[in-house]
């Protein structure tokens, strides 16, 4: 059986798509940092991601924080230059204080906390937020800058 042109055409646009689908969607989310949300409401960053955006500074196009959820202490012995601080137990009751417009980076030492802490940001509507892998830790690994 013979196909017309135009039913040729269309299964060639219909493997365009599926092509599109399969290969350059995953690659412009993952260009943006944009991965998996959990199924707590956050996405998990990248150091390189997180990093990148931070090195953007004021100039970066989607604003955001820092957020080191862990003690005060820690956070004076280094922390991301910029970062809020506002450790994990005091989280709750100072969610008016994490922007709702902003990309927000959470971190600690490892990045335990800042799960919970962004677990806790998603169930309160938060709906840009992700989970620096790795925390303070990987970030001063990587030689990325700490300020005391």
């Amino acid at each position: 059986m013979r196909r017309t042109e135009k039913e040729g055409c269309m299964k060639g646009n219909r493997w365009l798509a599926a092509l599109f689908i399969a290969v350059a969607l995953p690659l412009s989310a993952a260009a943006c940092g944009m991965g998996e949300r959990t199924p707590a409401g956050y996405e998990n960053a990248t150091l390189t991601h997180a990093h990148d955006h931070w090195q953007q500074g004021a100039n970066a196009p989607i604003p955001f924080l820092f957020l080191d959820v862990r003690t005060p202490e820690e956070y004076a012995a280094g922390h991301i230059p910029g970062a809020k601080l506002i450790p994990l137990p005091e989280l709750p009751h100072r969610l008016n204080e994490v922007p709702k417009d902003r990309q927000v980076y959470v971190y600690c030492h490892s990045g335990k906390r800042s799960a919970r802490a962004a677990t806790l940001l998603g169930g309160q509507g938060f709906t840009n937020i992700e989970n620096v892998v790795g925390g303070i830790v990987a970030w001063q690994g990587a030689g990325y800058p700490v300020e005391k």
